[in-house]
């Protein structure tokens, strides 16, 4: 069979109302400690981990970074055949590389849904899915083949989401995200090789300790799949990727057999998941904190704010709900759900061996909030604030929008956002700005969503060299929106305030590219597994003049957007 190659070489307070509440069911139990879920170490069926390229020596060359496209077929089951025949091969014959990273990739005629393989494949792990948005307006990402025969015109085709289990190469330490992390990570990626990439999360604070329920995350968490579908407009592709590195231990032999391992447990069937969420009733739940302890952290927080001479401005706070459930919520099933409230979504699930899955979702409360999209030079990043519900009415849905474009308690917040965005991308970095223009509409807009509304804008910028991704992410998070400003005294108020592990709740999370790369912010996202039920993260901004009531009452309303867990359906995380 016949393949076109594509080369590249080259202290805490402590909330007596909660701390008195224990949340169990049996057979499973939630901790009644302050910050924790026990999950389990449940026995999954792991797909091999292969290496840490953290280890390895970050400006050290990969030897080969490979892509090998195959002939276009009618179905799944085919491409399984076309791949394990092409790994077969390359078994026996390794390459004259010490290290490498090889994808094949074999494109299906049927547009086959990513969430919907990635749950045929029950309990592979560790696993991942991400759902882009609709295109920025400098980035189309589209992929092109051809039929396979080198005769037929390239045919274009937009990338959707993208399902992976297994890793060919994983990325994850305790220590906080670093350069040479980064570095780690670019080395098997790139240009010339678009869809090996990375996917992942960073947590929210590197520097506060981690909680049982994302030890496994670590500080950050990236991998490169074994096994991926990339689900695209009109079609399909199914893809493996082979990675290794001796100076790591993991030789080339070992990584074609780890992949083989994983391909055999890989299934082929793919059923269309219900878009219906089933009904699962609340055994027990919590907030984290409670009501009480929430008007006791807000009102301190004003109190800072208000003081003489205080640099703070803002600071987010943030809730965790405990829920334990009548019936297992199966993270997939929820998010697919969600797909249907409209399109332009961000959504992931990212799960290590021994954890449970973080999910989440976008679409149901908000445009996706994109903490920075990086192609070439072009960089765009979005700036959110305030929230509203829609009217019942039109007359009604015109009264809320003008008042929220008229209070001076959200226009602050707004301001505070979108501005420390723009200084942010503006900064001066190694003698120089990291972006050589910032711009923006100056004139305030409102997002409408269908259940509610915000203040917005959009800030492009342009690159001064595709190596400052790695300083715009640093930079750019934690954005005013998910901590505060100024960011280092919202960051200490928010350790010393709040009872539980943000861990990647609020963090960056997206993938790394070889030209091009994408984050948003992990909000409106949970902690999920089988058996244990879920830890579901919100939160919302306090400034000069909020309410500690008003501001729980935000809270209620973005919870407000999935039916009422007690009587009903688990459908919608919280933001």
């Amino acid at each position: 069979m016949a393949a076109t190659a594509g080369r590249c070489m080259n202290p805490r307070f402590m909330d007596p109302e909660s701390m008195k509440c224990t949340i169990s069911s049996s057979p499973s139990s939630f901790s009644s400690r302050q910050s924790q879920v026990q999950f389990s170490n449940q026995r999954h069926q792991f797909c091999s981990m292969s290496m840490n390229g953290c280890q390895s020596e970050p400006r050290a060359p990969i030897g080969t970074i490979e892509t090998r496209t195959f002939p276009l077929v009618l179905t799944p089951a085919l491409a399984m055949d076309c791949l394990n025949s092409a790994i077969s091969e390359m078994k026996s014959e390794p390459p004259p590389f010490d290290s490498g990273i090889i994808r094949l990739e074999v494109p299906i005629q049927q547009q086959i849904e990513a969430i919907d393989w990635l749950h045929a494949q029950k309990e592979l792990l560790p696993r991942c899915f991400f759902s882009g948005r609709n295109p920025s307006q400098f980035s189309d990402r589209f992929i092109d083949y051809t039929n396979g025969n080198n005769r037929s015109p390239s045919v274009e085709h937009r990338l959707i989401s993208v399902a992976g289990v297994g890793s060919a190469v994983y990325f994850r330490h305790s220590h906080p995200f670093s350069l040479d992390d980064w570095r780690s990570i670019k080395r098997f990626l790139s240009k010339k090789c678009p869809l090996i990439r990375a996917y992942g999360a960073i947590r929210f604070d590197a520097r506060a300790e981690i909680s049982s329920e994302w030890r496994s995350f670590g500080s950050f968490y990236f991998i490169v799949p074994q096994v991926e579908l990339d689900e695209l407009e009109g079609s399909s592709m199914l893809a493996t990727t082979v990675a290794w590195d001796t100076a790591l231990s993991w030789k080339y032999g070992e990584a074609i057999t780890a992949l083989q391992s994983t391909l055999q447990q890989v299934s082929s069937m793919v059923t269309r998941l219900q878009k219906e969420v089933p009904y699962t009733y609340i055994l027990s739940n919590n907030y984290i904190p409670s009501k009480v302890y929430w008007d006791v952290a807000v009102n301190r927080s004003l109190t800072m704010i208000n003081r003489k001479n205080s640099p703070l401005i803002k600071v987010v706070l943030a809730r965790s709900t405990r829920v334990v459930t009548s019936t297992d919520i199966d993270p997939l099933a929820w998010l697919a759900c969600l797909q249907v409230e409209g399109g332009n979504s961000y959504q992931f699930c990212l799960q290590p061996p021994d954890a449970p899955a973080f999910i989440g979702n976008t679409v149901c409360m908000i445009h996706p909030e994109q903490l920075f999209h990086q192609k070439g030079y072009d960089i765009c990043s979005e700036a959110l604030a305030g929230t509203r519900a829609r009217g019942r009415s039109e007359a009604m849905d015109l009264q809320i929008e003008n008042d929220l474009l008229s209070s001076a308690k959200d226009h602050q917040e707004f301001t505070i956002v979108r501005e420390c965005i723009r200084r942010k991308l503006e900064a001066s970095n190694l003698g120089y700005a990291v972006c050589v223009r910032v711009s923006f509409e100056a004139k305030k807009a409102i997002r409408k969503l269908p259940r509610v509304q915000h203040l917005y804008a959009q800030l492009t910028g342009r690159l001064r060299s595709e190596d400052d991704e790695f300083k715009v992410l640093c930079s750019l998070h934690p954005t005013p929106a998910v901590c505060g400003f100024p960011t280092e005294e919202a960051r200490i108020l928010i350790a010393e305030t709040e009872m539980f592990d943000r861990g990647m709740y609020a963090g960056p999370v997206g993938w790394f590219g070889g030209g091009e790369s994408e984050f948003a912010v992990g909000i409106r996202s949970a902690l999920v597994e089988r058996g244990l039920g879920a830890l579901i993260y919100a939160g919302t901004g306090i400034v000069e003049g909020s309410n500690s009531s008003l501001e729980w009452e935000e809270l209620e309303l973005k919870t407000s957007q999935s039916p009422r867990l007690t009587k009903a359906q688990v459908a919608k995380l919280e933001g």
